[in-house]
């Protein structure tokens, strides 16, 4: 929980800041998500397809194993407005949602290598690599962000993680510091101490993000 605790705090806390510096991934060919072209007509990501084996008796049935599909009625706008509303959600979610499971896939790597280490101090001095490492790829990457995409990664971040933002700050910085980047996030109106609801006021992110994480949008 500490080590989580301290990835995603350094992850908000460079999203809200947004500090302007050149990116480098280090990674050959890989194209951060926040710099790839969301397309709206195709999925952003892959449907896999697994096709295995299982015997039944003195038989054997072959079968096919594929996403999850969701149906859900088709969408009513009243108006251009609210369509357009909704083709923004759609597309924003396109945008970050990579970037909030790539947080999440940081801690679960983090996490197993860690549990490798003999005691607190190598664990420590895996944790600042580890810090130095997320600051210079994640500090230019976060100001390329919209307002709006940013107040949706944090949700998601929540959503992927199983946490608000505000609580894992301040379990590492403490409330007075974690009070201070509340009220910085209020500047641009955003809020740490929001949770994701997917079955309230998030059901129809939770219903676009579902459709995504498929590959039907």
């Amino acid at each position: 929980m500490y080590m989580s605790v301290r990835i995603i705090t350094i992850m908000a806390i460079l999203l809200l800041c947004g500090l302007q510096v050149k990116a480098q991934s280090g990674r050959p060919g890989y194209i951060n998500p926040e710099d790839r072209a969301v397309d709206m007509d195709n999925p952003t990501f892959v449907s896999t397809v697994k096709v295995g084996k299982v015997f039944y008796y003195n038989d054997s049935i072959q079968y096919v194993q594929t996403n999850d599909i969701y149906v859900f009625p088709e969408p009513e706008f009243k108006n251009a407005k609210q369509r357009a509303a909704y083709n923004r959600l759609v597309y924003n979610i396109k945008k970050v949602l990579p970037i909030a499971k790539e947080a999440n896939k940081i801690i679960i790597e983090t996490y197993e290598y860690l549990e490798t280490l003999p005691n607190k101090k190598a664990k420590d001095a895996h944790m600042k690599l580890v810090e130095k490492d997320i600051i210079n790829e994640y500090k230019p990457r976060m100001k390329k962000l919209t307002y709006a995409q940013g107040k949706l990664l944090i949700k998601l971040i929540y959503r992927e993680c199983n946490s608000s933002t505000y609580n894992l700050i301040k379990a590492f910085l403490g409330p007075v510091r974690s009070g201070f980047y509340q009220a910085f996030a209020w500047t641009f109106g955003a809020s740490l101490t929001k949770k994701y609801d997917p079955e309230g006021v998030d059901k129809l992110t939770e219903r676009v993000i579902l459709q995504v994480e498929a590959g039907q949008l």
